[in-house]
């Protein structure tokens, strides 16, 4: 569970300083006010970073996604699909800024840009996985609880 509380403060920091630095970069630049990339990157991580992980955190109290394999999946690649997407984000909204447009720069950049956003698919169906293995135990636990209960009550029932 702690892996989620700190990969939330993890992005929230970064979320953060991503909006300082396209406030302060753009101010530099003389760009301030301009539309880019990088005047996008600070809600999305954190809508995508942290608010995602502290959501899973709340998710993995009830049903403890941190044991299962599948979580581990969705961590380690959704993380570094985040990572890839938003570093992509960077390097567009600073060429933007620099006067570049997107038909002027490397057809690379969209495509990595894409394969952030593929790790980030990735993951989001591994935390499904995790997701319904949890819902089903949980389930199962739930049912076997109430069946001890009933057996209880049967049983003060039949001695009284």
């Amino acid at each position: 569970m702690m892996k989620s509380f700190y990969a939330a403060a993890t992005w929230l920091t970064l979320g953060l300083a991503a909006g300082v630095f396209y406030r302060e970069f753009t101010k530099l630049t003389g760009n301030l006010g301009v539309e880019s990339e990088l005047s996008l990157m600070h809600t999305h991580i954190l809508a995508l970073g942290m608010m995602m992980f502290l959501i899973v955190l709340a998710l993995d109290a009830v049903l403890t996604l941190h044991t299962r394999r599948s979580f581990t999946v969705f961590f380690w690649v959704y993380n570094a699909g985040l990572a890839v997407t938003i570093v992509m984000m960077l390097i567009r909204g600073l060429l933007t800024l620099d006067g570049k447009s997107p038909a002027d720069t490397s057809a690379a950049i969209p495509g990595i840009a894409g394969l952030g956003h593929i790790l980030l698919t990735v993951g989001l169906i591994a935390l499904f996985m995790a997701i319904r293995e949890g819902l089903g135990e949980r389930q199962e636990r739930l049912a076997a609880r109430q069946s001890r209960l009933q057996s209880t009550r049967e049983a003060t029932v039949s001695e009284g």
